[in-house]
């Protein structure tokens, strides 16, 4: 069965020479994909030429994702045909088409790649299994409207396995990342990149070194799915600090960031597929708990198998509890009213601290924080998360000021401005990295501990 090496690289760089010394810097596990409609004034055969025919040759349409007009269907299919005499290894032909004289004629040479990009809504793909096209390797694209629609590529990725079909089915959107990043594990030939210093091709493309520092290229069918779920996780450090973690302890677990922010969504996204771990962040700390049955605010979930209950725990309250040991005893001033401040207030009232509590629905004055005194600041707000976003409750804080000794920081970015406002007033602060860093460590243990999977 002929297929390609798992990662197909698509150079988007706007420069040929940058492509060209990306595709020379690619391994054997990975091949370049050359866009002809991204180089439009470049020769063809040309550039496989200096590809050393090691590349998929493809011409992609607006309406497809690419920059060739729709109308000018005749010049793109002369255009692809001009790449022939350079001899390339692949060639990409769409579904629909029959295939032209001049590319059968070079099939003695040239592997035939069949592509199909569905518009949203559309889940053809079993259908179109049932009639494939001449071809030697197959290609479908969809959509992601919902979490929970990645799990509808499993049974037909499985299909095509028992079938000995190369075939590769993702969905394109930031919630179709794990249908890209689990294609091997669900039986899939391969999975298309984007270049480490080019742009992605089409929403939710992932780095090359993303995919090989996942080894998704090595995930097999008996591999569990953790993640981190909530909007937004697509800058979350929790797949860098979870994946090695599972990889030391020989877990055949992976680490995802899934995107979501219903609890409805979501509880179905865990049936489709078959999560066994989560790190619950905003805003289902509390929603996506009591969906389960479960009494939050939790931001760990963990079971051994599908079929298996679920189990929760708050890290965060742990992480936050061994940082309060360390720092002055006295009342405490806390910024903002959702799980995370639910968890702080937890914790704080638990270790005998005075709580004031602000946040936009329960606003306090700054004279009541004056005459309160707080000797410590917690900021549990979501400001912070944008690179822009102020410190909260300036008022406030200016107000707090003579009495307050240190800081605790949610926001695990380092220079947002309430830490910086913190560092500049000489308070002791503890940083969101540090409190990830300890909450992230206890849920890895639980992962490893009581999630299915290898080991």
């Amino acid at each position: 069965m002929s297929r390609p090496p798992f990662h197909l690289v698509t150079l988007t760089h706007s420069e040929w020479e940058e492509a060209l010394a990306c595709a020379q810097r690619l391994g054997d596990d990975a091949l370049p994909e050359l866009r002809l409609d991204l180089f439009p004034e470049a020769d063809p055969e040309a550039l496989v030429d200096a590809l050393r025919r090691r590349c998929l040759v493809a011409c992609r349409r607006v309406s497809e994702g690419g920059r060739w007009p729709d109308e000018d269907e005749a010049g793109r299919i002369a255009h692809l045909i001009r790449a022939i005499p350079g001899r390339p290894a692949w060639m990409d032909l769409e579904w629909e088409l029959s295939i032209p004289p001049a590319i059968q004629a070079a099939r003695t040479h040239v592997r035939l790649l069949r592509s199909v990009h569905v518009a949203p809504g559309v889940f053809d793909l079993e259908a179109r299994l049932r009639t494939l096209p001449e071809g030697d390797a197959y290609k479908w694209v969809g959509w992601a409207g919902r979490l929970g629609d990645n799990g509808r590529l499993r049974a037909p990725l499985a299909w095509a396995v028992d079938h000995g079909i190369a075939l590769s089915a993702f969905l394109m959107g930031s919630k179709g990342l794990p249908s890209r990043a689990l294609q091997a594990a669900w039986g899939g030939s391969f999975t298309f990149a984007a270049p480490d210093d080019g742009p992605p091709a089409a929403p939710g493309q992932l780095p090359l070194s993303t995919l090989r520092a996942w080894r998704s290229a090595k995930l097999h069918p008996g591999y569990g799915l953790c993640g981190v779920i909530g909007d937004p996780v697509l800058h979350s450090r929790g797949p860098a600090f979870h994946n090695p973690r599972f990889q030391r302890a020989f877990k055949d677990l992976i680490y995802l960031p899934l995107l979501c922010d219903e609890a409805s969504e979501a509880a179905e996204a865990l049936e489709s597929l078959g999560i066994l771990g989560l790190s619950l962040t905003a805003p289902l700390k509390l929603s996506l708990p009591e969906a389960l049955g479960l009494k939050g605010p939790l931001n760990t979930l963990w079971r051994r198998s599908p079929a298996d209950p679920w189990r929760g725990a708050n890290t965060d309250a742990e992480a936050l509890g061994q940082s309060l040991s360390h720092l002055e005893p006295g009342p405490v001033l806390l910024l903002g009213e959702g799980g995370v401040a639910r968890t702080s207030h937890a914790v704080l009232t638990a270790a005998g601290r005075t709580v004031l509590q602000a946040s936009r629905r329960s606003p306090v004055t700054a004279a009541s924080v004056a005459a309160f005194g707080p000797v410590g600041l917690v900021q549990a707000t979501s400001l912070g998360m944008a690179a822009d976003d102020p410190a909260p409750f300036p008022g406030l804080l200016e107000a707090a000021r003579p009495s307050a000794r240190w800081a605790v920081e949610w926001i695990y970015k380092e220079d947002t401005a309430f830490a910086l406002w913190a560092r500049a007033v000489g308070l002791a602060l503890v940083e969101g990295g540090t409190l990830f860093e300890a909450q992230a460590e206890a849920q890895s243990r639980r992962f490893i501990e009581g999630c299915g999977g290898g080991s």
